[in-house]
């Protein structure tokens, strides 16, 4: 069942981020061509903006989901009761210390975006992004049962319904009324009813959710989650920093519209994250059950598979995004949206190891491994705001890139080796420094060969480029690959698994 829900939830988050990726470059490209530049910089920095003050989340949703794993496994209906009632009074006083956080801000937003010459009420803008996130709050609670419970295609489902009807109703906004405010009142409006419909559904699963007779959560469990949610905050903090910061720099040394053409290329670029991202969280929650019902052998095993997995694919997508994306940004949004390759180069390496950790915290997270290493993404945080500042003044634009990448070392010198590696799987340091610099050196080899290839085939016509270089990509690094591990084990454990997939729907 494991296995099964985890293949469920993996095909429903990629077919999920397929489509929101789709949507998302159509009505981007739209978007520039009515609303200009300028729109798209401000567009881009109300969203960094609004996702720094989602801090305040503290990491209380992957804490609670933690707690939900053995009673959900139990059948503890009343426990299950009692932790759903902690979330939901949660995120109540979490959206309404983002809210007044998010008013705080207010009158620093002209220092922030600087000088501009639209014609738009930057307060009226920002209230509106504000309040779509605060919405998200509301009812979000009862979404957390479907996901522990290895159930996370449903709420794929909905989310994809929920984006084309967003994207859509967005185009339309923009097409007919080319109105910056209706097209973000579409967003808080789709975002509202998407919350409704998922609380409905879990309620129809779960009917007991509706019981007013529930018990307390225990003292202990209580105190449990706060401990969690302390150490969970400073991880926020620093994703919030690492993620969230660029854009605010790149605003104030370059300018706002640098902040939207570089806000296309992060948009390609974490899209791919996401869908990878989305692949390996589907099977966090079966890694959780995992955790607690197998032998450290086993664990060892499955994480090895995984890891190889999670190799394979940031590899392709890494250099299908070296070898794709200038091409494609040309076509995408205009010859004047490009950025130098090499920042192009610095993008997709931070790419590369960022999407490399998804293994690590199918793990970590499962495992609730937050209270260990808290101090980590503080030290991660502090390294990357100073790095990128102090690397743009030297290198320009990929100093901000390269201040991410170097400050990112904390977690794979510290906390992987240390409370994945030897807590989980008892395993030494050398094996894995050795198993991750075998990865990291096929990857280069394999972009370098790759890119070479790719340069020999120069067409004056963008399509065809990007057609002829996607088909490069798709056989290049997948055939090195395959040569290299056709005989390992951990190819060979997913050959059979699609085997038995494919023979299992033909029967």
């Amino acid at each position: 069942m494991r296995t099964k829900n985890s293949i469920r939830n993996s095909i429903f988050s990629i077919i999920e981020r397929f489509i929101t990726m789709f949507m998302n470059f159509i009505v981007r490209a739209i978007f520039i061509r009515i609303l200009g530049e300028e729109f798209l910089g401000l567009n881009s920095l109300y969203t960094n903006i609004l996702t720094m003050l989602n801090f305040f989340e503290l990491g209380i949703g992957i804490a609670i989901n933690y707690k939900l794993y053995k009673p959900i496994a139990n059948n503890d209906i009343e426990e299950i009761k009692s932790i759903i009632k902690f979330y939901k009074k949660a995120y109540d006083i979490v959206a309404l210390v983002v809210l007044i956080v998010g008013l705080i801000v207010t009158p620093f937003l002209p220092v922030i975006i600087g000088e501009i010459t639209i014609d738009v009420n930057i307060y009226i803008a920002y209230f509106l992004f504000l309040l779509s996130t605060i919405i998200s709050y509301f009812l979000a609670y009862k979404r957390s049962i479907i996901y522990a419970n290895q159930k996370q295609y449903i709420i794929s489902i909905i989310n994809i319904i929920y984006t084309v009807i967003l994207n859509i109703m967005q185009l339309i906004m923009l097409w007919i009324t080319k109105n910056y405010y209706l097209y973000l009142v579409v967003v808080v409006i789709c975002q509202l009813l998407e919350n409704i419909v998922l609380a409905f559904i879990s309620q129809k699963m779960y009917p007991f959710l509706s019981d007013k007779n529930v018990k307390p959560l225990s003292k202990k469990d209580e105190k449990d989650i706060i401990t969690r949610v302390k150490a969970l905050a400073l991880h926020q903090v620093g994703g919030v920093v690492v993620s969230g910061t660029d854009s605010l720099i790149i605003s104030y040394f370059f300018g706002i519209i640098t902040v939207g053409i570089y806000s296309s290329y992060y948009m390609i670029i974490n899209s791919v994250k996401q869908l990878l991202k989305n692949f390996m969280s589907s099977v966090t929650a079966s890694v959780g059950n995992l955790l607690a019902t197998s032998t450290v052998e086993h664990r060892f095993e499955v994480f090895k598979r995984l890891r190889f997995l999670n190799f394979w694919l940031s590899s392709f997508s890494s250099i299908s995004i070296l070898v794709i994306i200038q091409p494609f940004m040309k076509t995408w949004m205009g010859p004047e949206y490009t950025l130098e390759f090499s920042v192009i180069i610095a993008l997709v390496v931070c790419y590369f190891l960022s999407s490399m950790r998804q293994s690590y915290m199918a793990f970590k997270e499962s495992a609730a491994i937050y209270v260990e290493d808290k101090y980590i993404p503080i030290i991660e945080s502090v390294l990357n705001l100073t790095l990128s500042i102090v690397l743009l003044k030297i290198f320009g634009l990929i100093g901000v890139v390269l201040g991410t990448i170097i400050s990112g070392i904390c977690y794979w010198c510290y906390s992987y080796p240390r409370f994945v590696y030897k807590k989980l799987f008892d395993r030494g340091y050398q094996d894995y420094a050795r198993e991750n610099l075998a990865y990291v050196i096929l990857f280069i080899f394999m972009a370098a060969v790759t890119y070479a290839i790719s340069k020999c085939f120069i067409f004056d016509n963008n399509i065809i480029q990007i057609g002829v270089y996607l088909m490069i990509c798709m056989i290049v690094p997948n055939l090195m690959m395959y040569l290299i591990f056709k005989n390992d084990e951990k190819f060979i454990y997913f050959k059979n698994l699609i085997k038995r997939i494919i023979k299992r729907n033909g029967d």
